[in-house]
C-alpha cells in the first residue's frame, strides 16, 4: 500500500513526537522535585506545568478524535481515560505518573497513524473547544495543528530545561528524516 505524502508527514511527526518527549522526560528527570515544579515565567508557570499541559491537551485533542467517522481502535485506550476539564490541571502531577501517561498517548497517537488512510484525512471533525464553542475541520488540518502545538510547548520545555542547566540535545526532526544519497 502506498502512502501519501501527508500521511507520510504525520507519521514522520507522531515518530518525532515520541522521540522529543523521550528526551524531554529524561532531561526534566535530572531535575529536583522543586526544580521541576520552579515558577519559571512560562504559559503554564513551570517545567512540570507545561509538559502537564501538553499531556493534558494531548488528551483532550485524541478525545475529540474518537468522534472522527472511522472509529479507530487505536483510540479505545482514550476512550477510557476521563476528559481534563483545563488546558492546565488543577494539580502537579509527579514526573514519573506525568511519564507513564505521556508514553501511553505517545504509543496511542503512533498507531493511529498506523491506522490511518488517506481518505481519513478527508473526513470532516466536529468537536468543541474548552469554552464549548464548535468546531468542524478536515481532519488532515486537525492533526497538523495537534503536532504543531506538541512542538511549540517542547520547544517552550527545552528552553526552561536549558535555562534549569540542562541540555536535552538535538531537538530537530531532520534528524530522523531519512538522507537520499544512498
Amino acid at each position: 500500500m502506498s502512502i501519501s505524502s501527508e500521511r507520510a508527514n504525520f507519521v514522520l511527526l507522531a515518530s518525532y513526537n515520541e522521540w522529543m518527549n523521550e528526551k524531554l522526560y529524561e532531561a526534566a528527570a535530572r531535575l529536583s522535585e522543586d526544580e521541576l515544579q520552579a515558577e519559571r515565567g512560562a504559559f503554564f508557570g513551570s517545567l512540570i506545568g507545561t509538559l502537564n499541559h501538553l499531556v493534558l491537551a494531548d488528551t483532550i485533542w485524541l478525545k475529540r478524535f474518537t468522534d472522527h467517522p472511522t472509529r479507530f481502535k487505536a483510540l479505545d485506550a482514550v476512550r477510557e481515560l476521563p476528559m481534563p476539564t483545563s488546558l492546565a490541571g488543577s494539580d502537579k502531577p509527579a514526573l514519573p505518573a506525568l511519564f507513564t501517561r505521556r508514553r501511553l498517548l505517545d504509543g496511542v497517537i503512533k498507531d493511529l497513524l498506523d491506522q490511518l488512510a488517506d481518505a481519513d484525512l478527508e473526513q470532516v471533525l466536529a468537536y468543541r473547544t474548552m469554552a464549548g464553542v464548535a468546531g468542524t475541520k478536515r481532519f488532515g488540518s486537525v492533526l497538523l495543528h495537534f503536532f504543531n502545538h506538541q512542538t511549540h510547548h517542547r520547544g517552550q520545555a527545552s528552553t526552561l530545561l536549558f535555562q534549569a542547566g540542562v541540555d536535552v540535545g538535538v531537538t530537530d526532526v531532520l534528524v530522523l528524516m531519512p538522507n537520499l544519497d544512498g
